[in-house]
């Protein structure tokens, strides 16, 4: 499913698309689309996608071709999913303390 979601490129796309969205969330999914857990991530974005899409916006990046982001989000899972809002980090709490990504 990860070919019917928009990619981002490099770094600097990561940025503007995290800069220049102001009314919506922007939920990023940092891994492979060749890995087992991204997969079964991209399915379930794709499938929310069309009835979140007033108030978020879905992109998936590439750790290997965009490595910019893996030590600063410490991006060591082979799947990670991170929340934006007007360019802050969102904070979530799924009850183990306070996380920054899923």
């Amino acid at each position: 499913m990860s070919y019917f979601l928009p990619h981002l490129p490099s770094g600097w796309h990561v940025d503007e698309a995290i800069k220049s969205e102001e009314d919506r969330v922007v939920v990023l999914r940092f891994g492979h689309d060749w890995d087992s857990q991204c997969m079964m991530m991209d399915e379930t974005l794709y499938s929310v996608a069309e009835k979140v899409q007033n108030f978020a916006v879905i992109y998936l990046v590439d750790i290997t071709e965009v490595p910019d982001f893996n030590k600063m989000y410490e991006l060591y899972d082979p799947c990670t999913v991170m929340f934006f809002y007007r360019n802050k980090h969102i904070m979530i709490d799924l009850g183990t303390g306070n996380n920054n990504k899923i």
